[in-house]
Order: C-alpha cells, then structure tokens, then sequence
C-alpha cells in the first residue's frame, strides 16, 4: 500500500461520512 492509496481510502471516507450526515440532516446543507 502507498501513499497515494491510503490517501484515497481517507477522502472516499471523508466523502462517505459527509454523504451520510447530508442524508440523515438535509436541513443543515
């Protein structure tokens, strides 16, 4: 594993993360 795939495993979590609380909270954004 390199640098670049650990960086991509962290923002497609970040993304995952942030989809889940726009879905769960679509008054917020």
């Amino acid at each position: 594993m390199g640098i670049g795939t650990i960086v991509i495993l962290a923002v497609s979590l970040l993304l995952l993360i942030y989809l889940t609380f726009a879905l769960l909270r679509p008054e917020k954004f």
